[in-house]
């Protein structure tokens, strides 16, 4: 599972400072893998440079197909520009009007944030068409990377989440091979995590952001980590009201599964 800290005392890579051309950089985000996010910029003329490393196993473009897919039916930022290098490669992207559900406005006033972050997943579902969409996040393909990874001795067990650590790799697998019944498909996000819901002014879901994922899927691929991050951000307690504001009941056999499937993933 990809995890990430803030973006204190980490060096801007130079092909980000040469986008910025003598604007303000900031690095809002620093994952696991060595990947940045940084903002440029301020006000109307902020944007977003999300770099990668080439040592990563991570592929912004993959983000760029995504985006350029998905804008023409719910609000996700524009690419403005993208690019590769010796060191990595990036993609520049428009900041969309808002501020992320974890900004310390939104966990001040967490009830307000998690039906946000609830109705504006509901709306991201209805918006994209199934059909029409041409990427995977099916449970067969991600059990096949997991299996991959597996092979690779890529996966480590003891950064599972604690609901996970008594299981061994072999047992996990072997859960995930008997999925539950699809509910719905929908396109899904495929990082549902708070901090990827953008809330307006006014309070309403003002657009998604973090989309390298986006393919077709359940919905409780999304719902699962959905509910999951708001514990992470906001405490306990806050799930029955992220499902609710989408407009769902519970339910605890795909909530389980498909934190697992998480869990295993890169």
């Amino acid at each position: 599972m990809q995890a990430g800290t803030r973006g204190d005392d980490v060096s801007v890579p130079a092909s980000v400072l040469t986008i910025a051309a003598g604007r303000p950089v900031r690095v809002v985000w620093r994952n696991e893998l060595g990947g940045l996010t940084c903002e440029i910029g301020a006000a109307a003329d902020r944007c977003f440079v999300k770099w990668t490393p080439n040592t990563s196993t991570l592929d912004p473009d993959n983000e760029r197909v995504r985006l350029a897919w998905a804008i023409g039916f719910t609000a996700v930022p524009a690419v403005l520009d993208h690019g590769r290098d010796g060191d990595g490669a990036w993609i520049v992207t428009s900041a969309l009007p808002g501020e992320s559900a974890v900004a310390e406005r939104w966990t001040a006033h967490p009830a307000a944030a998690v039906a946000t972050i609830g109705a504006g997943m509901r709306t991201f579902h209805d918006a994209l068409p199934v059909a029409a969409c041409p990427f995977s996040w099916s449970v067969e393909d991600r059990l096949a990377d997991i299996r991959r990874r597996a092979a690779l001795g890529r996966i480590q067990p003891d950064r599972w989440h604690a609901h996970h650590r008594h299981l061994d790799l072999d047992g996990a697998i072997a859960i995930l091979e008997r999925p539950p019944p699809i509910d719905r498909l929908v396109v899904c996000h495929g990082d549902t995590c708070a901090p990827n819901t953008i809330i307006a002014d006014n309070g309403r879901c003002a657009g998604h952001v973090d989309l390298g994922a986006l393919g077709i899927a359940d919905r409780w691929a999304d719902l699962a980590i959905a509910t999951w991050s708001t514990e992470w951000n906001y405490g306990a307690g806050w799930e029955s009201a992220l499902l609710a504001a989408y407009g769902v009941t519970p339910d605890e056999e795909r909530t389980r599964y498909y934190r697992l499937l998480w869990d295993l993933g890169p």
